[in-house]
């Protein structure tokens, strides 16, 4: 029986692009989230993919894949992003509260309804695609630094309490990203804020690049655990060290 892989955050980015891979992968892949519409169009695309409308804010959508599963082997807890890069003194509480809900506790509901999933496999990973931002801050990231620290924390947390279950837990944190939202929801739709992020990087990480890295850690025998991959482009040395020509 082919092995099933749930990814969270499957309409565009990273998770649309990690959806497309683990399908050419083999894997039966659920693509799950909000906008159906794009889900949709990428099922008829690429075969292998099952669209889901989630929005792991709510529980009861979350819930509601659940009940749809007849097993789950892989989840790629994808769905996150940023808003505003206001200092902490300025910071919007609405932005933090849903950077909050949706990286740390949307990451939380999927994990609690589909981890007896990844157990009953007998050969589980739970993949959590963090950020650098979880491991080191930055000016003007405040509500994302803390979401994603707090998401790192749950990925350490797990790992410990998990130790003897055949599941794996690995975190993925990117660095610089060029995808069609990420900025763009960050600036709250300012194309040009959004395209000065990349402007005179050569060569920042496509989807593609991350998704590539997603379905190599998926991979590995179930005795090898990638406790953590840190990948960025090669133009950045560290969030203030970033190579422009």
């Amino acid at each position: 029986m082919k092995r099933t892989a749930v990814v969270t955050g499957a309409s565009s980015g990273i998770g649309e692009a990690t959806a497309r891979r683990l399908a050419a992968e083999g894997f039966d892949v659920v693509a799950a989230a909000r906008r159906r519409e794009r889900l949709d169009e990428l099922a008829a695309e690429v075969p292998g993919i099952r669209p889901v409308t989630l929005d792991v804010t709510s529980q009861e959508s979350v819930d509601e894949l659940a009940s749809s599963l007849d097993r789950c082997d892989v989840l790629v807890n994808n769905a996150g992003g940023a808003i505003g890069l206001e200092p902490v003194a300025s910071g919007k509480v609405a932005d933090w509260q849903r950077m909050y809900d949706v990286n740390v506790l949307g990451t939380l509901r999927v994990t609690q309804a589909l981890l007896p999933r990844l157990i009953e496999s007998g050969d589980g990973v739970l993949l959590m695609l963090t950020s650098v931002a979880g491991l080191v801050s930055y000016e003007g990231g405040g509500g994302y630094n803390a979401a994603k620290h707090a998401q790192t924390s749950m990925t350490e947390v797990l790992r410990l309490e998990l130790v003897g279950e055949p599941v794996r837990i690995v975190e993925v944190a990117p660095g610089m990203v060029h995808t069609e939202e990420f900025s763009l929801n960050r600036f709250r739709g300012d194309s040009t804020a959004a395209d000065r992020v990349y402007e005179g990087v050569p060569g920042p990480l496509s989807a593609d690049d991350v998704a590539d890295a997603i379905a190599w850690c998926v991979t590995r025998p179930a005795h090898v655990n990638v406790d953590r991959l840190v990948i960025r482009p090669r133009a950045q040395a560290a969030q203030h060290k970033v190579h422009r020509v």
